[in-house]
């Protein structure tokens, strides 16, 4: 039996809550063998982001190939890219590789700390969400890409996490889909890393073959339940629970 190997193209979380971490940990509770691009190193913890140091643009490039040259990848994600460069190093790797690619466009941190460079947008809009299967912006990452008007043309998942009600609704807007998923909004600070746990799972779902609307649910619920796991870590925004997933 094959075991579904997902790639993740992202940022490093030395608190272990976001980015790679995350996205490897999530992989691995949904079965799913994950494997892993350096963009940035992150000095951070739940309280906020200390340091950040990007990677050589040519360094994030040779990981990507030397992944997808020996893995039967079958599905990708991005996070936190950091700069035009690296972006155009990615988007370049991924073109015409056909896989399925899920865009989770991290312009800030939990904590508000920037994890992308202001003059990177365009460039993140222009060459990387085209090839993008689905794309995961919070409210204020989709006006900082679109302004007041969403495209009706981009595959996205609209997450209300950041809007005040009661409860969170997280909206699937395709061409071919669209479905509108609520959850009663939990009581909690410990839920650093859901951005990058959502679409870390969804990934995960398309590797193991599932059609875009299932891959959504299943990883909106492996996020609920997740947050209600949380083990309580650290004095600010702390991480959840990665394990026990059931679709």
């Amino acid at each position: 039996m094959t075991v579904p190997v997902a790639l993740t193209i992202a940022g490093s979380d030395s608190g272990g809550g976001a980015g790679i971490q995350a996205d490897l940990k999530t992989f691995e509770a949904h079965g799913v063998f994950g494997t892993s691009a350096l963009t940035l190193i992150t000095a951070q913890n739940t309280l906020g982001v200390h340091a950040v140091h990007a990677l050589d643009p040519r360094l994030v490039t040779a990981q990507i190939e030397a992944v997808l040259d020996d893995f039967p990848v079958s599905a990708v994600k991005t996070g936190a890219l950091g700069n035009a460069g690296i972006i155009r190093a990615v988007a370049a790797a991924l073109r015409g590789r056909g896989l399925p690619l899920v865009v989770d466009p991290v312009l800030l941190a939990k904590s508000g700390d920037a994890l992308l460079e202001p003059d990177a947008v365009k460039v993140l809009r222009g060459e990387l969400l085209p090839l993008a299967t689905l794309i995961t912006p919070n409210v204020p990452e989709a006006q900082e890409l679109f302004g007041l008007k969403l495209p009706t043309d981009l595959p996205l998942l609209l997450k209300g996490g950041h809007a005040d009600d009661d409860v969170v609704i997280d909206e699937l807007r395709t061409p071919e889909h669209h479905l509108r998923l609520h959850a009663p909004r939990q009581n909690t600070r410990h839920t650093h890393g859901t951005g990058c746990t959502l679409s870390a799972a969804i990934t995960a779902n398309l590797a193991l073959g599932l059609a875009l609307p299932e891959a959504v649910r299943s990883a909106h619920r492996y996020v609920q339940a997740a947050i209600r796991g949380a083990p309580g870590l650290g004095s600010g925004h702390g991480p959840l629970k990665f394990r026990g997933h059931t679709t």
